[in-house]
């Protein structure tokens, strides 16, 4: 075996090597998805009417696909319509997500769909962060998605950060945004330690017409699509680790009082 094969290939991308057991992902023993519905596994209904429903199945969502690959606690601090303001204007604090009981030692925030298609927020700029105290943010996208990072960082320090981009289709009213989206979370992972961008935008298959017959349901995906969205994100994570073992070396001390002073905290 040549373990540089394995750990220093620098002519592998993110998703060249699909997992099949959630690979080194399984070094967080909890993990926490931050998003909306896509990560909660909402699936669409019709009546014979044609009105429509939106059902959250948290068991079918990308997150518990992973919990179940790996064999560590996922917890879904999602909802369907989220956006980063809904989030840290009430939904977190209404369901404990800053509560220290609920800290992991990884997160994966996949925000700003709804934000950018819905609700029109503005995005914003980097320098909407009050790096050094959250609570000065102005009210944007970047703002209220850079308070969730530092809140949860305040219950946990040493955690682990994965940001998702938005997936390439072929809507061409939201492109312009979404490659907006993409270019802050890379801004946003330069400021906080131990950040990471899953950019599924430069590396996923587009979800163009071919993919949605197979994944999707009716707007949102159905099982399938939310399985295939737990490998790619498994195997992402999988990568970012593997390209970057010393970031990784102390994270079974994390939310402990201990760590080792002769590696990388």
């Amino acid at each position: 075996m040549n373990l540089d094969d394995i750990f220093n290939n620098h002519n592998e991308k993110p998703l060249d090597n699909i997992v099949a057991d959630g690979g080194y992902c399984g070094i967080f023993r909890t993990i926490a998805c931050v998003g909306d519905s896509l990560s909660s596994g909402e699936m669409v209904s019709t009546k014979e009417d044609g009105e429509r429903g939106y059902h959250d199945y948290y068991d079918y969502s990308w997150g518990q696909f992973m919990a179940r690959d790996v064999g560590c606690d996922v917890l879904n601090f999602s909802k369907g319509g989220m956006t980063a303001e809904a989030y840290c204007e009430s939904f977190a604090e209404t369901n404990g997500y800053w509560e220290k009981d609920k800290a992991c030692r990884a997160y994966i925030i996949a925000l700003g769909v709804n934000d950018i298609s819905k609700h029109g927020k503005e995005l914003g700029a980097i320098s909407d962060i009050d790096v050094d105290d959250w609570k000065n943010n102005k009210k944007t996208f970047v703002g209220y998605y850079a308070q969730i990072i530092q809140r949860l960082k305040e219950i946990q320090p040493k955690a682990r950060f994965f940001l998702v981009t938005i997936p390439k289709s072929e809507r061409k009213d939201r492109e312009e945004a979404e490659n907006e989206h993409q270019k802050l979370l890379y801004e946003i992972a330069k400021i906080f330690d131990f950040t990471y961008v899953i950019d599924l935008r430069k590396y996923a298959p587009v979800y163009d017409e071919n993919f949605q017959k197979k994944f999707y349901l009716d707007g949102h995906m159905n099982a399938a699509g939310y399985r295939f969205s737990a490998k790619i994100i498994e195997s992402y994570i999988d990568y970012i680790i593997r390209h970057n073992m010393e970031d990784f070396a102390q994270i079974a001390f994390v939310g402990t009082e201990f760590h080792n002073e002769r590696a990388k905290w």
